[in-house]
Formats: structure tokens, sequence, C-alpha cells
């Protein structure tokens, strides 16, 4: 038959242990009162034994290694026998030592108590000596003539019994223990009934039986907890129902996300997997795959193997990139606490290219900016070595830096009108234009200098025509024309812009010059950012490079299309169409 201890004795048994430890507890704490005074104490002695060698030192001025031999005739008037004085330099080197050859000693800089000196001016610790086996508790003290002194004294700290039977404490506890005996014996009969009908709940969790309310617990704490359990295991059984839900909403998100994913155990089972992932796990792999398990013995995934394999691993995560039949994949494993772990690959190859091409243009604006930003430069430097009375050729190099600042400031201005266009096309309003009145006031503003290369600037335009758009963009497409066919088309040449063609769907416009032209092999490239022909059109020749692909832009943000040819009869022409009732929405995946 089983042995089972009564409920009153148990409460007996238990608060009888409870009140031995409060009392082996007094005595530990007030044991460790006393030696942790003794440890402070003994940290007193060793100052002062510390900052009596300091002073010998510097009375007798021992600051040569050989010299601190004389310690020895200071040690025989500390009252201490077993003490240990070491006197150690910045750099950790041993000059002196009362036990060992100094030479013959390592360097002490890493040792606890120099480091805690360092740090704090002075710093103790207790070990074990491998020299001769003794404990000791080392105190070392940092002094600014360049060295410390340690000081060690044998660590025996002992703490008699502070308490006798005689200590009133003893009968308090005492009485302390019969209180709680009758105190237990009452409330065992209390708790009783409340205790076996809270066994009885349990026993119908246990059996499954649906839990609706509590039975009659009485009025007290256990009552209340049988209540709250009651609660808990109801919201337990809806938090179930809503993991399961969110578990399949997470597997509707895996199985329409764009990466592929897969989760497996720590044997590297496979647990879930998505479409995505066996289509690229195909793509990369070199036989076809049909089960997601493959990924472990293929090839390109051998890294992935090794770090599964790594135990203990300092990092959960690993990332590596593959490239396969043109084609970029990022691949990384998460481990999760208990070895099961996830892997996710993720097509990059758009991501790559749009890097790339980034990465180019970031390339290709350094490089513009950094000529700009050289001539400034370099006329600056020769300003300053200039002398004051020389007043013309100061003239001639300011205005050569603000010419340049004024390039370098245009260049920026393009940059940030094509950032906006490609980035913020929303932040454009739209509002009809009259194209002629555009027309007309941009050749208000250039007039100084059609007038000055003698190019006549000539409008074929309607009053009626009207384009749907932003105005800001639509007068930067015919200014940069406008500035293209000034820098680079010559001097005595007509520059003009015509619409030749209205329908119920689009206007069509012609921006020409009768200048030198272009080669045709560079007609194809010139809306591309930074691109410059090698013949007339060069960086000497000013502009910022980003004029045209400026101009290709803003006209695709309008949704229409432009078209660069020779014109017959010699010069440049850009074939521009707009539709003629376009609406506000979305720019062309084009630009």
């Amino acid at each position: 038959m089983k042995f089972t201890l009564s409920y009153r004795k148990k409460i007996f048994i238990y608060f009888s242990v409870i009140i031995a430890v409060f009392t082996v507890g007094i005595i530990a704490f007030e044991q460790n009162r006393l030696r942790r005074e003794r440890t402070a104490n003994l940290e007193n002695i060793m100052d002062v034994y510390a900052e009596t060698v300091h002073r010998y030192i510097s009375e007798n001025r021992l600051y040569e290694k050989d010299s601190l031999s004389a310690l020895s005739e200071l040690l025989s008037y500390l009252p201490d026998d077993g003490v240990r004085l070491t006197v150690i330099d910045w750099q950790g080197n041993v000059l002196y030592d009362n036990t060992l050859l100094a030479d013959t000693m390592e360097n002490h800089l890493q040792r606890p108590e120099i480091q805690k000196a360092i740090l704090r001016q002075s710093g103790t610790h207790v070990r074990v000596s491998s020299t001769n086996n003794v404990k000791y508790m080392y105190y070392a003290k940092k002094y600014e003539e360049g060295y410390f002194v340690r000081v060690a004294l044998p660590y025996d700290i002992k703490v008699k019994p502070v308490l006798s039977a005689k200590d009133s404490f003893v009968y308090y506890v005492l009485l302390f223990f019969i209180v709680c005996v009758l105190m237990m014996n009452y409330f065992a009969n209390r708790f009783s009934k409340s205790i076996k009908e809270l066994r009885e709940f349990s026993l119908q969790l246990k059996s499954g039986q649906p839990i609706s309310r509590p039975m009659n617990y009485m009025d007290d704490e256990i009552g209340e907890i049988s209540a709250d359990i009651i609660e808990n295991y109801n919201l337990l059984q809806q938090n179930r129902k809503q993991l399961a839900l969110e578990r399949e909403k997470l597997l509707q998100h895996f199985q329409y996300s764009e990466e592929g994913i897969a989760i497996f155990s720590s044997d590297r089972k496979k647990i879930y997997a998505n479409p995505h992932f066996l289509q690229y796990l195909n793509v990369i792999a070199d036989t076809t795959v049909l089960d997601a398990e493959k990924v472990f013995t293929d090839p390109h995934f051998s890294d992935v193997v090794r770090f599964l394999e790594i135990k203990p691993r300092k990092e959960n995560i690993y990332t590596k990139r593959i490239e396969k039949s043109g084609k970029q994949f990022n691949v990384r494993v998460i481990v999760f606490d208990d070895e099961s772990f996830e892997i996710y690959i993720a097509d990059v190859t758009k991501q790559e290219k749009t890097r790339l091409l980034k990465q180019e243009m970031t390339n290709n604006i350094a490089h513009e900016l950094r000529t700009p930003v050289t001539a400034i430069r370099g006329y600056i430097e020769t300003l300053l070595t200039l002398d004051d009375t020389d007043v013309e050729r100061r003239r001639n190099f300011l205005e050569r830096a603000y010419a340049q600042t004024m390039r370098l400031s245009e260049l920026i201005q393009d940059i940030t009108l094509l950032t906006k266009i490609e980035e913020a096309p929303d932040r454009f309003e739209w509002e009809p234009v009259n194209i002629k009145q555009l027309l007309e006031e941009l050749a208000s503003d250039l007039k100084e200098r059609f007038k000055e290369k003698n190019d006549p600037f000539v409008i074929d335009v309607g009053d009626e025509v009207t384009v749907n758009g932003n105005r800001t963009l639509l007068y930067s497409i015919f200014r940069n024309l406008a500035e293209n066919s000034l820098i680079h088309g010559g001097e005595n040449i007509e520059i003009g812009v015509r619409c030749y063609a209205i329908t119920e769907d689009a206007l069509y416009f012609e921006f020409y010059d009768t200048g030198v032209g272009v080669d045709e092999h560079h007609l194809r490239r010139i809306f591309e950012r930074f691109y410059r022909v090698n013949e007339g059109r060069t960086r000497n020749t000013g502009g910022s490079g980003l004029g045209l692909s400026i101009v290709k832009n803003a006209v695709l943000f309008h949704h229409g299309s432009i078209v660069a040819k020779n014109r017959p009869g010699g010069g440049l022409m850009f074939l521009i169409t707009f539709p003629r009732f376009n609406q506000k929405n979305s720019r062309s995946e084009e630009i």
C-alpha cells in the first residue's frame, strides 16, 4: 500500500523546513557580514602598506630597478610576516618582488588587480598563488611616478559562530514555529474542502468534459484560482482556434508569395514548401527536382548544408548569392531555437539590374561633378596666390570660377528634376498648357542667347494647340532641346518648333535646327544619361549631359513619344507626339 502523508503533516513538515532555512539564512547572513568587514579591514591594512612602500621609494628615490632591493629592509618593519610585496611598472614588467626574482616573473599587466587599478586607481583580487599554492588577497595601487605597488596577504578569513542558546532570537524562532503549527492546523481544515473540489475540477479537465462555470467553490483564494483556471481554459481553446486560423493565413501568404519558402524540421524533413521554392530550385539545380528535400543534395547548396552542420554556431542566419541561367538568387537560411530551419530563395535579378543602373548613374554623376569642382578649386587656389594689385587676372579667374559654379548648379538642377520625374511623379500638377504661349515665354527667356549666336527661333504653332500636362516639364522639354541646339548646332542656324499635324487622338510636333547634325550611329544613344558623341558635341561645349534624358523622360511622363533623326537639308530634328486628351494617371513603365 502506498504511504502518503496527511495534509496536516505536510503543512507541519513544510513549515518546519521553512523555519530551519530561515534560521540558517540569518546565521549565514551574519557570517557573510563579518567576512565583508574583515575583508574591508584587510584592504585598509594593505593600503597602508602600499602607501608606506610608496613613501619609502619616494623619500629614498628608488626609481631604478636595481635600487628597489632596498625594500627588503623596509619589509622587516612591517607587522605581518607573510606579506608579499611586488613593484610593477605601468607596462606590467615586474621591477621587484620579495619572494621571487623579478627577471623570472612574467608580465603582470593583465592581472585582475592591476587592471582594476588602471581603471580606479586601486584594485583587489583573491586567488591562489601559482608559486606557493597559498590563497592570497592581492591589493594593487597605481602611482603617478609610473609604477604600481602590489601587496598580498594570506586570505584566511574565518568567522566564528555568532549565535548561542542564550540569544533571544532562538526563543523568537521557537515561538514562531509553535504559532505556525497552530495556524496551519486551523487553515488545513478550512482549505481541505476547496482543495478537494479543485481536484474534481482537474479530473473534469483531464476527461475532456466541457467546463462552463465553477462549481460551489468556497469564497476564498482557491475558489478564485479555480474560476481563473476555467476562464484561462476557455481562452486557451479560443486561442487554439485563432492560432489555427492564423496558421492558415500564413500558409496562404507563403503560397502566393513571390519568394520561395520552405520550412524543414531539425532532421531535414520537409514541413512546408510553397510552389516558388520548387520553381526556383529547378532553375538552380542541374536536374529536374520534384522534392524540396533535394536541396540538401544539390551542389549549389553545399554551403548551406555545411552551415547547418556547424554546432554550435555563432549566427543563426546564413545568406549567399547564386547565379544560374542568367538569373540571380538570394538564398537565406534561418535556424530556429529547436534546430528547425527555413530556407528562403528570392529572385533578385531585376533588383540587381536596377542596382547596377543606379551604380552606373552614381559613377557618372561623380565623374560629371568632378570636372567643375576641380576647375573651381584650381581657380580659387590660383586666386590665393595672386597679388592684390593684379585686378585683371583676379577678375578673369573669378569669372571662370563663376562659370563653373553655374555649370555645377545646372547639373544639380537637372539631376534633381530627373530624379523627381522617376521617383515622385505624383508631385507634378497637371493643367491645360497652351504650347504657343509656352514657346513665346521660352523665346523671351533665351532671347540674348539666340541673338548672341545669331540663331532665329521660329514658332509655327497654332493659338489653339493645348496639351494637358505639367507646365514645368513641358517647358523643360522645349528649353532643353533649344539649349542643345544653341550649344551644339553652331552659329547662324535656324531653330524652330512647328505643330505639323493634329488628329483626334494626338498632337505632332517637330523641333529642328539647321546645324551640324549627328552621325547616324549616335542617334540611338543620344537620350542616354551623360552620353556625348565624340565629334562636335563634347563636354567642352558645356551642358550637363542630362538634357536629352530629361526630355525623353518628360515626354514619356505625358504618355507621348519622341524620335531623333537628321534633317535631309542638314541639322537635327526631334519628332514629338503627345496624346491630345491625355489625363493624369500613373507614369509609363518606359521611363
